[in-house]
Formats: structure tokens, C-alpha cells, sequence
């Protein structure tokens, strides 16, 4: 018996998007409070930060849910999570520090980590994608 490490439904696919649109909501409404309490500063970074869960998260995630015939397997799914974690953590990081009024030269560290991950994600899923379609082939 093999354990399948699939997300072989649309169901957990369209839950992992409806996750990365509340984690885009959060991230909407962190950065309107943050704002509004910054005294006028603001940063795009913070304002924008939202915008990578809802267009790398949930717009990717329901098509596939949609219209996919293949779905990710979770170690796809968790290495295209975790890039898209990378890159808002550090929008709001580097919002945070807009508003303070202070740079860091560490900050290239969160869009490198972002996207090796996101690239990672994509290469996973495509090696799968061929791997299950050499499968149904040889059979």
C-alpha cells in the first residue's frame, strides 16, 4: 500500500485558496490599521503587501481547483506557500521600516528566499506533471 502525498481533490485545493484570500484579507486589513496609526507615513510595501496572497495565492489555486486535470502534491504546495510567506512578510517588514524611517540591507533576503521557493514550487509541480504523465503512458 502507498501513502499518496497528493492534494488529489479540488476540495483541499480550493481550501488552501480560500486560505491565501483570508491570509490577503489579513494582510489588507494589518496594513490599514498599521496606517492609520503610522500619523500619515505610509508606505506602498504595506498598503500593497495583500496583493501577493490574492494574485500567487487564490487566483492560481481556484483555476486549478477549477479547471485543473493535475493537481499539486503537497511538498509543491508547501514550497509555493512558503515562497508566497517569503514575499509578504517581507513587504510588511520593509513597510515597517519605511514608516520608521530606517533601511536595512538585509531586506534582499525575503525576495530571494520568495523566489527560489515560488520557483521551486513550479519546478516540483512540473516534474510531477511529467512524471504522472510518463505513468499513464508506459501503462
Amino acid at each position: 500500500m502507498t501513502s499518496s502525498t497528493s492534494a488529489d481533490t479540488p476540495k483541499s485545493i480550493s481550501i488552501n485558496a480560500f486560505r491565501h484570500l483570508a491570509f490577503s484579507l489579513f494582510c489588507a486589513l494589518f496594513g490599514a490599521v498599521y496606517e492609520k496609526f503610522s500619523f500619515g507615513v505610509y508606505s506602498f510595501y504595506m498598503i500593497y503587501a495583500f496583493v501577493i496572497p490574492l494574485i500567487l495565492g487564490s487566483i492560481p489555486l481556484l483555476s486549478i481547483a477549477i479547471w485543473g486535470k493535475v493537481y499539486p502534491d503537497k511538498k509543491t504546495l508547501t514550497a509555493w506557500n512558503c515562497g508566497i510567506a517569503a514575499l509578504t512578510v517581507g513587504c510588511i517588514v520593509q513597510g515597517v521600516l519605511e514608516i520608521y524611517g530606517t533601511t536595512n540591507h538585509l531586506m534582499i533576503v525575503y525576495p530571494i528566499a520568495g523566489f527560489i521557493l515560488l520557483s521551486a514550487g513550479i519546478i516540483l509541480f512540473f516534474c510531477n506533471l511529467f512524471r504522472k504523465r510518463n505513468k499513464t503512458h508506459t501503462l
